[in-house]
C-alpha cells in the first residue's frame, strides 16, 4: 500500500543511484548484479540500454524480494513509462521535463526523478509532480550550485549526475544534495580486464564514502 514511500525513503536512505549504462544487456545484467553484491540497492537500467525493459524485468524479479529497487532510465513519455512500469520499473527517471512520463508514474505510485538544471527547470519540474529533481549535467557545475539553487528554493530535492566521485560526494550531500546519480565509477570499475570483483569492491568504497558524508550532515 505504500510502496511508493517505502521506495523514496530508501533511495534517500542510500544516496545513490547507480546508472547501468552498458553495451550490451548481458554486460549490464553482469554489472548490476555485481553491484548489487557490494550493497547497491538502487539501479536505473536507460532506455539506451539493449533490450532495457527485459533487463528491467530480469533484475525485478530476480532481486525485488532482496529489497533491490529496480527503475528505467531515459524515459521520455507515457508510453515508455507504462511499459517500463508493466516489466517491473519502480522508478522513471528522465533527463528533461516531461509531464506525462511524471502523470503516468504518479498514477501508478512510481518514484520519478526528473531532470532539470536552472532554478526555473527545478521549479517547474516540482510543480509537474516528480519526486526528485535530477540535477543533469551536473560535470559543468560545482556543489556550490546546489547551495545557492536551494537558498531560494530549499523545498527541491535535488540528486546531481554527472561528476560525482567518492572523493566529492561530501561536498555534493553538504550541500543540500538528497542523493547522488552514479555511473562509471563503478560500471566501469572492469572494463579493462572484466573482472567483476572490481565492480563490488567498487560500489562498496562509494558506498562507504556516501555514509561518511551523511554522517557529517
Amino acid at each position: 500500500m505504500y510502496r511508493k514511500l517505502e521506495n523514496l525513503n530508501k533511495i534517500i536512505d542510500s544516496g545513490i543511484v547507480l546508472i547501468v549504462r552498458l553495451a550490451t544487456d548481458s554486460e549490464s545484467i553482469e554489472v548490476a548484479e555485481a553491484a548489487i553484491q557490494g550493497g547497491i540497492n538502487v539501479i536505473e537500467i536507460p532506455m539506451a540500454v539493449p533490450n532495457a525493459l527485459q533487463v528491467v524485468k530480469y533484475l525485478s524479479d530476480k532481486y525485488k524480494k532482496q529489497g533491490v529497487l529496480i527503475g528505467t532510465g531515459t524515459v521520455l513519455d507515457g508510453e515508455t513509462a507504462r511499459a517500463a512500469i508493466l516489466a517491473g520499473a519502480e522508478l522513471l527517471v528522465s533527463p528533461n521535463l516531461n509531464p506525462d512520463m511524471i502523470k503516468v508514474a504518479n498514477r501508478y505510485q512510481v518514484v520519478t526523478m526528473s531532470g532539470a538544471y536552472t532554478p526555473t527547470e527545478i521549479q517547474n519540474t516540482l510543480e509537474a509532480g516528480a519526486d526528485i529533481v535530477k540535477l543533469f549535467p551536473a560535470e559543468f557545475v560545482n556543489p556550490n550550485y546546489i547551495k545557492s539553487v536551494l537558498a531560494p528554493l530549499s523545498h527541491a530535492p535535488i540528486s546531481p549526475t554527472g561528476g560525482v566521485t567518492p572523493e566529492n560526494v561530501h561536498q555534493w550531500f553538504s550541500a543540500g544534495a538528497v542523493c547522488v546519480g552514479v555511473a562509471s565509477y563503478i560500471t566501469k570499475a572492469a572494463a579493462h580486464d572484466n573482472d567483476m570483483s572490481k565492480v563490488t569492491k567498487a560500489a562498496q568504497t562509494f558506498l562507504e564514502a556516501v555514509k561518511k558524508a551523511k554522517a557529517k550532515l
